[in-house]
């Protein structure tokens, strides 16, 4: 099925120069983010303390959970708002100084009376989960997640300069660090919890960018093979061209089931559907202008370097 024909002569290659300004303005918005919130807003499996998941009846203000809570004994660290306002759903983080790891079962009664006072008529409130993380165990879940993200990284260097040339796998790295912290970028932005279910996002989004990466660079290497005097400029944009449909219908399929997740999978899911769909987008945008932009930059210094000696 070919929704866009094979012979099209989109200038991709004369159009990579506005894209490397686009992903730049979009890195340093994000990064500035970052620098802004003082880092990610690390969710309690990294910073350590008690997260409740709570879902009320009727529409509750974040600051009259605040003032209740507080009133009590028991101020929280921050309320978040999941989901869509209708769902009147809150994610409610107390540091571990406030509740100890010993209190948590009585807490949890707690604080089933204090949200009842909040809501006082019948069944106006559901106590979804809570969690406790001590902050060591916090501080060890940042390092690991680090770790897999850079090994993730690392693997897939070395399988694409077994499986093509090193100019390659280069660009294909470059364009995941690019995807990676568009990602981070846009999840600080929205000010959403950094959370595992997040970092399993980012490494879903890591396989899906080099997978659309590897299918461009195996059309490219395909056209080398056939001819090699042609201008390699002009060889890459042929086969984006050639595998443009491709490109298309794989990310309006998955975009398709993202937005259902996103929109219909609840506030559980909310997050990771929301990594995965700008992943998703900054990974088929960097197969085609960055990983690229960067094998033709790789291969023409290569060029210049052999003409010189």
């Amino acid at each position: 099925m070919d929704l866009i024909k094979p012979d099209t002569h989109i200038d991709f290659v004369g159009k990579m120069k506005k894209a490397f300004f686009v992903s730049v303005t979009l890195i340093i918005v994000g990064i500035s983010s970052l620098i802004y919130h003082r880092g990610p807003n690390w969710g309690v499996e990294f910073v350590g303390g008690t997260e409740v998941h709570v879902k009320f009846e009727r529409n509750v203000k974040p600051d009259e959970i605040r003032a209740v809570l507080a009133s009590a004994g028991y101020p929280a660290e921050s309320v978040q708002q999941l989901g869509l306002p209708q769902d009147n759903e809150y994610l409610i983080r107390f540091s571990p100084k406030v509740v100890a790891f010993e209190q948590i079962q009585g807490f949890q009664v707690k604080v089933e009376e204090i949200f009842k006072s909040i809501v006082p008529e019948s069944k106006g409130v559901d106590i979804l989960r809570i969690d406790y993380i001590g902050p060591k165990v916090g501080r060890e879940l940042i390092e690991k997640a680090i770790v897999s993200v850079l090994i993730g990284c690392v693997g897939i260097l070395l399988y694409l300069m077994i499986r093509f040339e090193f100019d390659f796998a280069l660009g294909a790295v470059i364009a995941l660090i690019h995807d990676i912290l568009i990602t981070l970028g846009a999840i600080s932005i929205t000010n959403k919890e950094f959370t595992l279910t997040i970092i399993a996002a980012l490494l879903t989004v890591v396989g899906y960018s080099v997978n659309d990466t590897i299918i461009i660079f195996d059309r490219i290497r395909e056209n080398l093979k056939k001819t090699e005097k042609k201008d390699f400029r002009e060889l890459v944009n042929e086969s984006v061209n050639q595998t443009l449909s491709r490109t298309v219908l794989t990310v309006i399929t998955v975009f398709f089931v993202l937005l259902a997740l996103f929109f219909l999978g609840g506030s559980v899911i909310h997050d990771f559907a929301f990594t995965l769909i700008v992943g998703v987008i900054a990974g088929t945008y960097s197969s085609i202008f960055v990983a690229t932009a960067f094998v033709i930059y790789l291969k023409g210094k290569k060029r210049v370097a052999a003409r010189g000696v």
